[in-house]
């Protein structure tokens, strides 16, 4: 993707923060919906930093975000990893690793609207709704073009995570 001059990184603030050690996010999706799963930040009291807690899919107890977009345009999902960070086009824009951020005015939004544009049908205010955000966690990176995202914690696993956005995805 070609970012323009017009792109403005803006953090958002109130969303769930992964965890920087291992988030192991998940990403489910159909059609419209989009689902990403990923363990919180989660030091327990008294932690000295001298310690590593191992985690997997199948980690109990922790608290997780689920995200969800409901009528999602795209997303991606890949690099770059925390130690590449600087190598998004974004990054001397503020997108740094271990967050969740706007991309206000975004040229990837643009993009779409451009390709939608030989439609027979298309409008060009359609895609206004559309927003670009980006969680960016300690191995990937989720960038993704949505109205909006709403999401809930709970405690489990990433596992009984997964079976509860099978359940609402209907799978």
């Amino acid at each position: 993707m070609i970012y323009t001059n017009k792109d403005k990184v803006v953090e958002i603030t109130d969303a769930p923060q992964s965890s920087v050690g291992a988030p192991i996010p998940i990403v489910m999706s159909d059609e419209s919906d989009l689902y990403v799963a990923y363990y919180l930040q989660n030091a327990p009291e008294g932690w000295d930093g001298t310690t590593v807690k191992l985690m997997s899919i199948d980690s109990e107890g922790e608290p997780i975000a689920i995200v969800k977009f409901p009528s999602f345009l795209v997303y991606q999902f890949g690099p770059p990893n925390d130690e590449a960070f600087s190598g998004h086009p974004l990054y001397k824009k503020g997108l740094r690793p271990y967050g969740v951020f706007e991309i206000k005015a975004s040229s990837w939004v643009d993009y779409f609207e451009k390709m939608n544009s030989v439609h027979p049908s298309h409008k060009k205010e359609l895609f206004q709704k559309y927003r670009h955000f980006v969680f960016s966690f300690h191995d990937t990176t989720l960038e993704i073009i949505s109205d909006k995202f709403e999401f809930d914690i709970i405690t489990g696993s990433l596992k009984s995570a997964a079976k509860q956005i099978q359940e609402k995805l209907g799978w």
